[in-house]
């Protein structure tokens, strides 16, 4: 599936790109990751969140608890974006972010690939 848009930034030498898809089934989400895992078979971790109909799931991908796939989650509520899914993968430039600034990271892609709609 291709993505409706995309943003990266680099912070602290580790680069997080971010993914919007629309979803048209709930069988897209797994499909998405297939295809995103396959693209990026280095990346550390690949959290995401979605809203489908009146289901929403996050996962923080082996992140620290609720620092990655809630904050995409946010996102994805205060925008009212129903049938969506953003995926945001990250590439660990060897430098620890910590809580706080891992996801303020998280956020940020998620409200600027938002804000390129």
């Amino acid at each position: 599936m291709k993505a409706k848009n995309e943003f990266t930034q680099i912070i602290k030498k580790s680069k997080f790109i971010g993914y919007l898809f629309e979803l048209s089934s709930i069988e897209d989400v797994d499909k998405i990751l297939e295809d995103l895992k396959r693209e990026h078979k280095k990346a550390k971790h690949m959290p995401y969140a979605y809203k489908f109909e009146n289901t929403a799931k996050k996962t923080d991908d082996k992140e620290p608890s609720n620092t990655a796939g809630l904050p995409i989650l946010n996102v994805l509520e205060r925008e009212n974006l129903n049938n969506s899914m953003i995926v945001v993968v990250r590439y660990f430039g060897g430098i620890k972010l910590g809580a706080g600034p891992l996801l303020r990271a998280y956020s940020s892609t998620a409200n600027n690939l938002i804000k390129k709609l």
